[in-house]
């Protein structure tokens, strides 16, 4: 990236690196590990032109119930109506954000956090 004068670091997190959860400290820790590791490498390579940034996607979508079935669909219910935008987030939700990110379009960007959660973490 310095090589060809900048770029976007795009770190993949989770919102378990902005709330706690219970039985997860491993996962949540590495999770906030990348938040403060995005900001870092954001201030650490901005004079080579590179940005850093990373999203933090809400884990249930769609598509994760094909590997992870939800056991009944008074579960998927409490997983769903949490969300204020009333929905189970979808990859291309993710992939829009970091199409940002990585365009110039984010040129004013670095060291942030995207949060992709269908407003679960604004409650």
């Amino acid at each position: 990236m310095r090589e060809s004068g900048g770029g976007s670091i795009i770190n993949l997190s989770s919102v378990a690196g902005l709330v706690g959860a219970a039985y997860s400290t491993a996962y949540t820790a590495s999770k906030g590990a990348v938040r403060l590791f995005t900001k870092s490498t954001a201030i650490q390579y901005v004079s080579d032109g590179i940005r850093s940034n990373s999203i933090k996607p809400r884990r249930h979508t769609d598509r994760h119930d094909i590997c992870f079935p939800f056991p009944t669909l008074t579960l998927k219910r409490k997983r769903i109506d949490p969300t204020p935008l009333g929905r189970l987030g979808q990859p291309e939700d993710v992939a829009m954000g970091a199409l940002y990110l990585a365009s110039d379009e984010s040129s004013f960007v670095t060291g942030a956090e995207l949060v992709i959660d269908g407003g679960w973490t604004a409650q």
